[in-house]
């Protein structure tokens, strides 16, 4: 918890179906509080406000901007931990018809 919750996060890396996007996301910041909300910040104000939640156990993350617009939908839904340290994470995320792959680097 406390890892997340120190510092806000950037989307270093992200790619749907093997193309990179990263450019989409690369102007948000992400803030994340204990009480498992999310803020998404671009140019210093909040955009969006969405839910997230994490499971250590099952090397889990979740997140969900509900009604947000292109990009931060792109974040919604159940992400696999791949790889993980104090100040990064790198997860996926499959489905029928995408296939995600993005890196957090905190700030």
């Amino acid at each position: 918890m406390r890892a997340m919750t120190d510092g806000k996060w950037t989307v270093t890396t992200f790619t749907l179906n093997g193309t990179t996007i990263t450019q989409d996301l690369s102007a948000y910041k992400f803030q994340y509080y204990s009480n498992r909300t999310v803020d998404a910040i671009k140019n210093g104000v909040v955009e969006k406000t969405g839910q997230w939640s994490g499971d250590a156990s099952a090397m889990t993350t979740w997140a969900n901007f509900l009604g947000a617009p292109y990009p931060l939908t792109l974040l919604n839904g159940t992400w696999n931990i791949l790889r993980t340290g104090w100040t990064y994470v790198e997860a996926k995320q499959v489905s029928a018809t995408e296939n995600k792959w993005m890196r957090l680097d905190k700030q």
